[in-house]
């Protein structure tokens, strides 16, 4: 039994996962979540640059998840970026600078490898995978959408789609005004069009993961706070999301935090709930099963698969020379 962490850092989240690895039965045992909004991407959509107040986010953030990885024994630490440290220009010195402070070191990830490792993240360790399915992760910074099965992909794309990157872009205030909304709806709608096409076989089994689907499950369940429990494996209907988005779009940043939502989500929600809406309404999907899952399991899946690949090279090894 290995014991890692795994950290996904996002343009709006940085998400840790602590884990034990078993190579005896092949299962990611969770011991520990967090969830630390860091806004990293604030900015890069327009100026391609992680300012100095952004790293300082993000080195407060991997110090206190090395001090919680040490506190639980975690052996590895292994951490990727994704869609804001693609985008900026200076990922490097800001990777440099992480390692500085506080020794983890950062990969950036490219769009396919992030669908890769969500698609198969999402569902680790889910029964009833005949057949294929969809993965839709809907991020700060792009949104991945894969469709394949147990043995792998067989389509996905990366899109300049995330909810703090168009609102950003797009949006002035919370509320929108109306041309804002519209003009928001059609960037996502003209995207969306163009890449939705493939995934039309597998429209009625979809999965999604990341901050704007596990935040409208618990919305929905109007739960006080969030439960893992009860968000994982949440069904999302149409009609739902239809009715949340047209209350969110007339709503405050404080009418929104109301309702549960934490700072630093509240002000991109109603984004990641129109691009959730298109692509329902895109796909022709009634529902979105929730998977609080993701890129951080799909990190741990891999290492898992690399230690199995080198037990097994251990063991033919020892065959040879004991012939």
């Amino acid at each position: 039994m290995t014991r890692i962490s795994c950290i996904d850092i996002g343009t709006n989240t940085a998400l840790l996962l602590i884990a034990d690895l078993d190579p005896s039965t092949r299962h990611i045992i969770p011991v520990m979540h967090k969830q630390s909004i860091i806004r990293l991407g604030q900015g890069v959509d327009e100026q391609k640059i992680i300012d100095h107040a952004a790293m300082q986010r993000l080195i407060q953030c991997m110090s206190e998840y090395k001090a919680i990885s040490k506190e639980h024994g975690a052996e590895q630490i292994i951490a990727a970026g994704t869609s804001a440290l693609r985008d900026a220009k200076n990922r490097m010195e800001i990777i440099d600078e992480v390692v500085r402070a506080c020794g983890i070191v950062i990969k950036t990830l490219s769009g396919e490898e992030e669908a890769a490792l969500t698609f198969s993240g999402a569902v680790a360790g889910m029964e009833d995978l005949e057949g294929n399915y969809t993965v839709i992760d809907i991020g700060g910074g792009s949104t991945e959408i894969s469709m394949g099965n147990r043995e792998g992909i067989h389509h996905s794309v990366s899109l300049d789609i995330g909810s703090v990157r168009l609102t950003e872009r797009l949006f002035s205030s919370q509320p929108p005004s109306e041309e804002e909304f519209i003009a928001a709806k059609q960037e996502i709608t003209d995207q969306l069009s163009a890449a939705l096409p493939p995934f039309f076989e597998a429209r009625n089994r979809v999965y999604g993961v990341a901050g704007t689907l596990t935040t409208i499950a618990a919305v929905l369940q109007r739960l006080d706070t969030f439960d893992p429990e009860k968000v994982h494996n949440a069904r999302l209907d149409w009609q739902d999301i239809d009715t949340l988005l047209e209350s969110f779009r007339h709503e405050t940043v404080e009418t929104i935090m109301q309702r549960g939502i934490p700072e630093g989500r509240a002000d991109v929600i109603t984004m990641g709930t129109l691009i959730l809406r298109q692509f329902m309404r895109l796909l022709g999907s009634d529902s979105v099963q929730v998977s609080i899952q993701g890129l951080r399991y799909g990190l741990a899946l891999r290492e898992l698969h690399q230690m199995l690949q080198r037990n097994e090279e251990n063991d033919d090894e020892q065959e040879i020379s004991t012939a």
